[in-house]
């Protein structure tokens, strides 16, 4: 993996908090921006009927034109619509024209060959959002594909294909299965963490709590988010708390004060796993 790749799989994984606007608002950019959000992604894809698709085309256009030329630019990302459909074409031709871009969220992605493509056409790194059984069976030859360098999933287009009913127990087992798979996955082959699914009821600040809190102890890299609203709660979750941060710090201390590779600190015994999530902890 060369440098410049690393480069960009670790800018991705630093970002945890990724903001949706539909590309017919694309008014609302700046405020994405404002809301303190890690990430801009405009959306050409489900947030756009099929009427307004090259409306919000010309619409993103105009403001890339226009912030670049006022050298007022920052970088953004697209959700493109699927591979292989019309729409896709034509968004592909209009990234092209914004070489700038942060990158490409593929919609419903499948296959390698779409995703190497699309990098190959825009020289721009590639997150696969998995939308589909196929496209949850085809994970491993996905994450092999030339630009890619992380995985979200929509977990709503999933259950409506696996016939999972959302809100149930047997969902929250799913969701579970379908964020170790990605979490393995690109682990094994040194993409960025995957980055968990919206949570819907942007209202539910309670709930979306907890889910930070399961995606986040699971490994996983961030989240996308629908209103700007989740991004300061999701950023709150995120926090560790006073008690674990001051434990690091004495594990931290007492290693480097002892030099021994295990010892203990308020009667856990500490080895080199506990040091380095305590560093890990720490540098966050």
């Amino acid at each position: 993996m060369d440098s410049l790749t690393n480069h960009k799989i670790n800018t991705i994984s630093q970002n945890k908090t990724w903001l949706f606007v539909p590309a017919t608002r694309i008014d609302r950019v700046d405020k994405a921006f404002a809301s303190g959000a890690d990430a801009i992604i405009v959306d050409l894809e489900d947030a756009v009927a099929k009427k307004d698709k090259a409306e919000a085309r010309d619409a993103l256009k105009n403001y890339y034109d226009e912030q670049y030329e006022a050298q007022n630019y920052r970088p953004i990302w697209v959700r493109i619509n699927k591979a292989g459909s019309e729409e896709f074409f034509k968004d592909i031709v209009l990234c092209q024209q914004m070489p700038k871009l942060a990158g490409v969220l593929l919609a419903k992605a499948e296959r390698a060959e779409d995703i190497e493509s699309i990098h190959q056409l825009t020289g721009l790194p590639v997150i696969a959002l998995i939308e589909s059984a196929v496209g949850l069976y085809q994970i491993d030859s996905m994450a092999k594909a030339v630009g890619l360098t992380a995985f979200s999933y929509g977990f709503l287009d999933l259950c409506n294909d696996l016939q999972v009913q959302v809100g149930t127990p047997a969902a929250d087992i799913i969701a579970n299965q379908i964020r170790y798979q990605l979490i393995l996955t690109s682990k094994v082959h040194q993409l960025s963490p995957p980055i968990d699914t919206i949570y819907p009821d942007f209202k539910d600040e309670v709930g979306l709590g907890d889910r930070v809190q399961l995606w986040s102890q699971m490994g996983m890299a961030g989240m996308l988010c629908i209103h700007p609203k989740q991004v300061a709660s999701v950023q709150q979750a995120l926090q560790p708390t006073t008690k674990a941060l001051e434990f690091a710090k004495r594990v931290i201390e007492e290693y480097e004060r002892s030099g021994q590779a295990v010892f203990e600190v308020d009667g856990e015994m500490i080895d080199a796993p506990v040091i380095e999530r305590s560093r890990q902890l720490l540098d966050r």
